[in-house]
């Protein structure tokens, strides 16, 4: 990619981003708004560096207890998805229980998690896990579903078995799907690890952003919500990046709106 293309893709967002800072921090000279109400941009900076020890620990809480109930969504989610599109009966039996897990607020989930399993990091993981789940399960289950029947009844008619035809068929179909659904589950993994902390805990992102407002902290609390945007985004192009290794002849879609002019 040459400069000008790369400045072309990254200049229109980095002068919008510079113009919304312009403006709030104009905003709070002109109107005199409190630090308390709303930090101007330099403070909320300020604290970032006064803050960096405790903000870099628990930057390291909140993000592993995302990955670890990401990961754990995952390698549960694909392989239950085989289960479920190999038998009528099992996707009979299991999946209305599934469907009324996930129609359960999650944020509902959070008090009694707390105390089943504690303040420490087991209860933020569940969460994290729970929220993020269901996308990638249901995506799994519509990629192993639509793979084309007549190549499907060609393989059974050479006694292909159950294995051969999920290795060679239903999880390359799926894969697309399921990258797609972990690059919206990896953030909703964010989100329940924060739902967690602000329910009971003692340490990460979400903590610090409870007890910074009650405190009237609130460039702390800033700070903090700052951090967890650019993790998630991170994170979001991280799972693109492994996505673009992993099935290079699939695309995520276009990085412009169709008819954008060149």
């Amino acid at each position: 990619m040459s400069i000008r293309a790369h400045l072309a893709r990254v200049g229109p967002p980095v002068i919008s981003l510079v113009g919304v800072l312009v403006l709030w921090e104009g905003a709070t000279i002109v109107w005199s708004i409190p630090s308390w109400l709303l930090p101007a941009p330099s403070k909320i900076v300020v604290a970032a560096w006064n803050w960096r020890q405790l903000l870099l620990s628990d930057i390291a809480i909140t993000v592993s207890e995302t990955l670890l109930g990401f990961l754990s969504a995952l390698l549960i989610a694909v392989p239950l998805a085989a289960v479920l599109v190999s038998s009528r009966w099992i996707w009979r039996a299991l999946y209305p229980l599934l469907s009324g897990v996930q129609s359960i607020p999650k944020n509902a989930l959070a008090p009694l998690l707390i105390l089943w399993f504690g303040t420490g990091q087991t209860s933020k993981v569940i969460i994290a896990f729970l929220i993020s789940f269901f996308p990638i399960l249901i995506n799994a289950l519509t990629g192993m579903s639509n793979i084309d029947q007549d190549a499907h009844d060609m393989v059974k008619s050479l006694r292909a078995n159950t294995w051969q035809i999920f290795w060679y068929f239903r999880l390359p179909n799926a894969l697309p799907y399921i990258f797609a659904a972990s690059k919206v589950a990896i953030t909703l993994a964010l989100v329940g690890a924060v739902i967690g902390e602000f329910v009971g805990a003692d340490s990460g992102l979400g903590y610090l952003i409870l007890i910074s407002s009650s405190q009237l902290q609130t460039e702390l609390a800033f700070v903090a919500i700052v951090l967890l945007a650019i993790i998630g985004m991170v994170l979001f192009s991280l799972v693109g990046a492994i996505e673009r290794r992993a099935i290079p002849w699939s695309t995520s879609g276009p990085d412009e709106p169709l008819g954008a002019a060149a």
